[in-house]
């Protein structure tokens, strides 16, 4: 016990005589309490509650159940009147342990009804300029005649009772659905098509100036929401914005069509000798051992001579895919079409793109290219991708992703030619939305609670392939780039923890802040290695399955061994910003004189001073500083004869490390990283010393913009002369 006394005392007299100094004495009086606010407090406040489903180390729990939902459709599309229709027989199965008294489907079509109630969800004012379509939406009352025309909901052969509320139907069962048992019903319905440039939406179709259309078709067809045992049934209506939440199922689609077209869509075609020309299949089988470069199946000259005319006749493809949360297609008779393999691990996936000669030749360049890069990069982190192909199809004004297909912007000038900005945007765009394979369409989150599961993550994982893809193209800082975002308006910033639906800035809040977060936790805070793990933890265990957030910074702790919960409270929950800088750089010296102070100390406690045996001593005073009272003790070893007291400050509400980069007289540098935990003890005020044998000239804190730092004004010894900062916010304050 006597080290361990000694030990207290020590620690006790370190502190006493850092903090003597500033010290008053203030008379007793009793003080209120208060609750921990901490920052670096658990987040058992606000996490729920783990459980034999959701357990505590993030992964599902041994009690986990999730429902599955098989279709069998036929899709017939009408080119003359832009409708589609649909009938489709759905098997539900109920493999929760709950008895069900009803079902409730998903009716996205609804949204855009003549009686939607989303219009009049928004708050708007007159424009100085409108389009004339939309000047007829918005104020003479048009009818245009979207939405479901529900024809039959039957079971066995016999309507079944059903009430439709707005973008849900509920299906009202005779008697509960029990455990482990199945419920087959049929549903006929038709929609008037939306043209994606007029009407908006997230599918639809475009009309070319030659008369023909693109197909971008999703969530076209009545699909099962979401049953589970977090939420059980995931109803909230479809406003436009947050997206939806979907059971994994069986899919067989026949999908009839002009004769003349071409299309792709969810799962493996069947009956490609029923479909495809012999030279098109052909010219498949060399694409599927081709795993350097695109093969092209439909050329732009062909498709060309195709969309010159316009067939009478109708083919039906048919399509099959398994364990899949959704079904989409793309359908036209301008597309030309190419497609590469691309190995992952030994498994052979088609990379394979879609598009009109309007897309050329920017399409035919770099779409499948980008495609299999996004496979082979997004695999590295998460899972091997276990799909047999990936679609890119071009649109104009789309950016929408769906099971092994999805609908991407990016169309060069008519003449063909482009700038680097619309190819950036073209491979930005198809890299993300062939990223969502893997979240939501693979790792299931609810994207109609938590909007930054599927889109933050995404983007995250997206930065680093296309920085594989193209370097120089997209050098990018997500840090630096988000403290725009973060530094502006408190009163029009929400957490990333809010439901997507009524967050004031939806991009910055779903997409770029969650990934600049998770950019810092692998670059900064965790390092590759760690992060790395944990996210590819995190991925594989909730694949094909419905994480939540607590799943994601559950595992994120649990496979990494770092207590994380300071940065997910504050980057996820709060609005808090990143400011640290430096607050004073004070010059100490070597001595072998005490001070007064120390003088009385120790004579004060002189048992403790004689255990301690020789001592040299620091001062603040230049003119006691003796440089050579540390030679008998260095052991030939070079004395630092330059020592530094830094205080750090942080205005800022959130906790980050303390990068710092030293610049000596002779221009070399030097970087340390304190850990976040270097906060723990005061919420605004850190201190190191810095000792060296050479002097130095420069402090800067966080030199590469890797905290998301909103005001780099203090990040500097000595400051800045003329800051343009400075001057902006004290104008700001006069």
């Amino acid at each position: 016990m006597k080290k361990l006394s000694l030990l207290a005392f020590s620690l006790f007299f370190i502190s006493f005589v850092s903090i003597a100094q500033e010290n008053k004495v203030k008379e007793s009086k009793t003080q209120k309490g208060h609750t921990d606010q901490n920052k670096f407090r658990q987040m058992k406040d606000v996490l729920a509650t783990p459980n034999d489903q959701h357990n505590a180390a993030g992964a599902p729990g041994h009690q986990y159940t999730q429902q599955k939902v098989d279709y069998v459709m036929d899709i017939r599309l009408d080119e003359p009147n832009n409708k589609i229709y649909g009938d489709e027989e759905i098997t539900y199965h109920n493999n929760s342990k709950d008895y069900l008294e009803y079902l409730w489907v998903q009716l996205d079509q609804n949204m855009r009804a003549d009686d939607s109630k989303t219009p009049l969800a928004k708050s708007n004012s007159a424009s100085a300029f409108i389009t004339p379509n939309n000047f007829k939406g918005s104020f003479m009352n048009e009818k245009k005649g979207f939405g479901y025309n529900i024809t039959k909901v039957e079971s066995n052969g016999k309507p079944l009772s059903h009430t439709i509320n707005r973008t849900m139907m509920r299906i009202n069962l005779s008697k509960p659905l029990a455990p482990g048992k199945t419920f087959e019903f049929r549903i006929q319905w038709n929609y008037k098509i939306n043209d994606i440039n007029k009407d908006g939406g997230r599918s639809g179709l475009e009309t070319f100036k030659d008369g023909n259309n693109n197909y971008t078709i999703a969530q076209f067809f009545p699909r099962l929401a979401v049953y589970n045992n977090v939420e059980g049934w995931q109803n909230m209506q479809f406003w436009g914005r947050s997206e939806f939440a979907l059971e994994f199922g069986d899919y067989e689609v026949n999908l009839t069509v002009p004769s003349d077209h071409i299309v792709e869509a969810t799962g493996t075609l069947q009956n490609e000798k029923d479909v495809l020309t012999k030279t098109q299949r052909k010219r498949m089988e060399k694409a599927r051992k081709s795993f350097d470069k695109p093969v092209i199946i439909v050329t732009q000259k062909e498709a060309e001579k195709t969309e010159k005319g316009r067939a009478t006749s109708t083919k039906t493809w048919k399509f099959k895919a398994q364990k899949v949360r959704d079904f989409a297609f793309a359908t036209s008779r301008k597309y030309i079409w190419d497609a590469m393999a691309v190995n992952i691990n030994g498994k052979t996936v088609m990379a394979t793109s879609l598009y009109p000669k309007e897309g050329n030749p920017l399409w035919e360049e770099h779409s499948t290219r980008a495609v299999a890069t996004t496979l082979i990069e997004y695999s590295k982190l998460t899972f091997d991708y276990p799909y047999p192909k990936a679609v890119s199809v071009h649109s104009e004004r789309q950016g929408m992703e769906y099971p092994m297909i999805c609908f991407n912007f990016g169309r060069p000038n008519p003449d063909g030619t482009y700038s680097d900005r619309t190819k950036k945007g073209m491979l930005g765009v198809i890299i993300h939305e062939v990223g969502h394979n893997f979240f939501p369409m693979i790792v299931n989150s609810d994207e109609r609670q938590w909007t930054w599961m599927d889109e933050g993550l995404n983007s995250f994982v997206e930065i680093l392939a296309e920085d594989v893809y193209d370097a120089e193209l997209f050098a990018s800082n997500p840090a630096k780039e988000i403290t725009r975002y973060m530094g502006g308006d408190q009163s029009n910033i929400s957490p990333i923890m809010s439901q997507g639906d009524y967050v004031k800035q939806f991009g910055p809040n779903a997409y770029s802040k969650p990934a600049a977060g998770l950019y810092i936790l692998r670059k900064t805070i965790m390092g590759p290695e760690l992060f790395d793990h944990a996210f590819r933890t995190y991925s594989q265990r909730w694949m094909f399955k419905h994480p939540t957030p607590e799943d994601f910074f559950r595992s994120m702790q649990d496979a990494s061994g770092m207590d994380l919960d300071w940065f997910f409270r504050g980057w996820f929950y709060k609005t808090d910003v990143t400011d640290i800088g430096i607050k004073s750089v004070k010059p100490l010296y070597l001595t072998d004189k005490a001070s007064e102070r120390v003088t009385k100390l120790k004579e004060q406690y002189k048992q403790y001073f004689d255990n301690l045996g020789d001592l040299v001593y620091i001062t603040d005073k230049k003119e006691d500083a003796n440089p050579n009272a540390m030679n008998k003790y260095a052991d030939g070893k070079e004395v630092p004869s330059y020592i530094y007291s830094v205080e750090f400050e942080k205005p800022g509400g959130l906790i980050m490390p303390i990068i710092v980069e030293l610049t000596y007289a002779d221009g070399s540098t030097k970087r340390e990283t304190f850990p976040a935990q270097i906060w723990m003890k005061s919420d605004t005020s850190a201190k190191r010393v810095f000792a060296s044998t050479k002097e130095i000239t420069k402090i800067v804190v966080d030199p590469d913009f890797e905290t998301a730092d909103v005001d780099t004004a203090n990040n500097s010894w000595p400051k800045k002369e003329g800051d343009k900062f400075d001057e902006f916010k004290n104008k700001s304050k006069n």
